[in-house]
Parts: C-alpha cells; sequence; structure tokens
C-alpha cells in the first residue's frame, strides 16, 4: 500500500520525535510531516515512565547548554504550546537537585561547577555544614566533603509536556499515525546488507571494512519507511527517535547503533515521618537518589551495573530492601516506610559513551539520529527537536550540538560527561 510523499518522517512520537515535529512545522508550516508511533497510550515509552527531571549540573558545557534552553522553554511551555486557547498544564516545580560528592570526586565536581559558573548557571557549592543547615534530615554526612545545588533544577508533569508538544505539533499541521515502523527503505539497500555479509565472510580487516562501509555509505540515501501494517511511506528525511527502539530500527537499514534498552526502576514509598518542605532530588556519591513527590511520597531509584539490557518492564520489588537501607543509612528519620507503588521504564543507553548520538548518519543520507539519550531524554527534547529541525531545514543552529554527532560512533571516539544519574 503506498501511503504517500512526506517532507520528512519521523519514527517515534515521544518527547522527542513530538519536539522535533513541533520545531519543524514551527520553521515552516508549509511542510508535510508524518509521525509514526507504534503506540499512543505511550504505556512503554521512556517519556511516560520516567522519574522526570531537568538540570544544569553536568560536565560537558554543551549537555549543560541544552539543559540551560530546558528551562527557558519549560517556563513558557504552557503559553508556548497553547492550542485555541487550551494551555497544558505541566507544574513545573523548581524544587532544587543537591548532589554530593566524597574526596574521589570532588576534584571532577570542583571542575564542573566552575564551568558551570562561567556559563552564568544558578547553582551553589555547600560545605556538608550548609547541607545541614539547609536540610537537617540529612544526619549522616559520613564521607561527605562537598555538594552542589542548582536552585532552578526541578521535575515536571513528563506526559503533560510531550501532549503538549504533540498538540501543538498537530495544530501546525504535522500528522501523528499509530504504526510501527519495520524496515527503511533506501536506494541501495540490498548492495549494503550483501556487501556488509560479504565482509565479514571474507575475514577482511577493520580498515578493508570500514573502507568498504565507506565506499557504501556514499551511494545510500534514504527513501522511506515500511510499516506493520504494510504501509509505505516516502521520504528523504527521516528521523530516528524511536528511543529504547532505536538500534531495532537502525538495524533495518544494515545500520549499528550502540543504543540498548536498560531497565532502571521506581520506587515510591509513602514515609511515617511526614515533611513540612520539598527535598530536592538528592544524589549521594554512590549513585543512589530520591526526592519528594506530591501527596506527601518519596521517590526512590539507583542505577546498578547488573540493570538488565532488553525490553524488560518488570518490577523487582526485592530491590526495595537495598534502596531503603541506604535512605535510612543517610536519614534515619525515614525509618518508617510504606512501599506504595513502582514501576520499571527503559534507558535508551548509549553504550559508546552514555551521551546522545544526534545528526545524519554520514553512511545514509536523509538519515538522522536523536537516540542514546542514556535517561537524559526529557531534559534534552527540546533543544534536540530544534537542532534536528534546524539540520533538515538548513539553517544555522541556535545551539552547536555537532559534538554529539553520529561520526563519533564510526571513528569510536566517545566523549566523556561525569553527571550520568
Amino acid at each position: 500500500m503506498n501511503s504517500g510523499n512526506y517532507d520528512v518522517i519521523i519514527i517515534g512520537g515521544g518527547i522527542m520525535g513530538s519536539s522535533t515535529a513541533y520545531h519543524l512545522m514551527k520553521a515552516d508550516k508549509r511542510m508535510k510531516v508524518i509521525v509514526i508511533e507504534r503506540d499512543f497510550s505511550y504505556e512503554k515509552a521512556s517519556t511516560a515512565l520516567s522519574m522526570v527531571n531537568a538540570r544544569i549540573q553536568f560536565s560537558l558545557k554543551e549537555n549543560v547548554e541544552i539543559s540551560q534552553y530546558a528551562f527557558k522553554v519549560l517556563e513558557n511551555f504552557e503559553e508556548e504550546m497553547a492550542v485555541d486557547g487550551v494551555k497544558p498544564a505541566i507544574f513545573y516545580r523548581k524544587e532544587g537537585n543537591l548532589f554530593l560528592y566524597d574526596e574521589k570526586s570532588e576534584a571532577s565536581a570542583r571542575k564542573a561547577f566552575n564551568m558551570q559558573k562561567e556559563l552564568g548557571c544558578a547553582v551553589e557549592w555547600w560545605s556538608p555544614e550548609k547541607i545541614k543547615e539547609k536540610y537537617p534530615i540529612y544526619t549522616n554526612l559520613e564521607g561527605i566533603v562537598a555538594g552542589t545545588f542548582g536552585s532552578e533544577d526541578g521535575h515536571f508533569d513528563a506526559y503533560s509536556v510531550l501532549m503538549g508538544y504533540k498538540a501543538k505539533a498537530k495544530s501546525l499541521g504535522a500528522e501523528f499515525i499509530q504504526d510501527e515502523v519495520v524496515e527503511l527503505i533506501t536506494d541501495k539497500g540490498a548492495i549494503q546488507k550483501n556487501s556488509a555479509e560479504d565482509a565479514s565472510s571474507q575475514s577482511l580487516n577493520q580498515t578493508e571494512t570500514n573502507n568498504i562501509r565507506k565506499i557504501i555509505g556514499t551511494q545510500s540515501s534514504i527513501q522511506g519507511v515500511k510499516t506493520a501494517s504494510g504501509q509505505i511511506f516516502y521520504s528523504s528525511s527521516v528521523v530516528n527517535c524511536a528511543g529504547a527502539w532505536a538500534a531495532e530500527v537502525a538495524a533495518t537499514a544494515g545500520i549499528k547503533i550502540p543504543v540498548a534498552p536498560v531497565k532502571r526502576q521506581v520506587f515510591a514509598v509513602e514515609p511515617e515521618f511526614k515533611l513540612t518542605y520539598p527535598l530536592p532530588l538528592t544524589i549521594l556519591p554512590s549513585g543512589f537518589y530520591f526526592r519528594t513527590e506530591t501527596g506527601g511520597l518519596l521517590l526512590l531509584g539507583k542505577s546498578l551495573p547488573e540493570d538488565p539490557t532488553g525490553f524488560d518492564f518488570s518490577w523487582e520489588q526485592e530491590r526495595f530492601e537495598l534502596l531503603w537501607g541506604e535512605l535510612y543509612e543517610f536519614a534515619p528519620v525515614f525509618e518508617s516506610l510504606k512501599l506504595v507503588k513502582g514501576w520499571a521504564g527503559l534507558y535508551a543507553m548509549s553504550l559508546l559513551d552514555a551521551n546522545a548520538i544526534i545528526g545524519e548518519w554520514s553512511e545514509l543520507k536523509g538519515f538522522y539520529l536523536a537516540n542514546g539519550f542514556s535517561g537524559h531524554g526529557l531534559q534534552q527534547g527540546p533543544a534536540v527537536g530544534r537542532y534536528i529541525a534546524e539540520l533538515i531545514t538548513k539553517v544555522d543552529h541556535a545551539l552547536d550540538l555537532s559534538i554529539f554527532s553520529p561520526e563519533r560512533v564510526l571513528l569510536n571516539k566517545p566523549i566523556f560527561e561525569d553527571g550520568i544519574v
């Protein structure tokens, strides 16, 4: 079934896909843009399952600048995304982020802090005494030598932000359909696949294999996509915003990107001790983190090396004991807790360096990646959606994000960020 031609096809209608659609339509309302989303319920989408956070505290300058833009967007989001007078309610709460450091991490934290201050960020360096003054229930600061507090960091309603972008993009003319992309159509798809197989079967060395791929890449360009329902959509510009499913989508054109779905879990507990003020998202040196949530709840989480890779959404209640132990040791006031609920979602992890992969894949002209956000996609959605739209429409970039180019994947040149949670 031939379903028509489009200026741009976006695969995935989560925060990244919807933001990209909005920015494309904002740039040119005459564009014909379609977003293909596998499930409009967003039941398994990382956007909807996130613990939600926006923070300025990164060690890579470009990540900080992305967050600075996100703060501006969130501040005015409800007005900007109004459709026919109806505004999304995103409940943006600037309750802060507090990173705690031990001696091992102090030097890198100080370096990142100085860079953030040079960029004009609202971030403060706190001594252990200042931390206890601000949050007296944090009684066990043994081994903690400092903390950094971002006063403009906070959280919001992720689903409302997603729906805000989606509704605004649709109002400007973008089309959204529920279907699953099962194949990328290229002009040299068969040659690409067969040549890759030949390279591996002939035991060529890495240089020879890379040269073959380079030659193949110069011959290939994207033509469109095929969906599970049998529809075919044609376009010379296709954007992979498939989140945790990004590698599966790319693989249909013989492209291997280092992005994998990694399970992360969140637990919501009700403490017997009732707080009279909100707690910031507090991140311990161990990687354990928690913050207050509406309704008198605490949200807890921790990324662990043994977190499984794959499309696993099971929630492991037994992990709660581990998290509760860390919380109690740090703040004994939370000795008595009631586990209320929990859930599991997926990080689209960049296995190269835990940083986003953004831009055109040089071996397939017209195929753009917005993948591998490693848990930071929500706050990076506004800036990345704008950047992808600028690449496609060939206008000057408001923010240079070329450091995240897919070329570093092909060259195996990772970039490093200390602020991964």
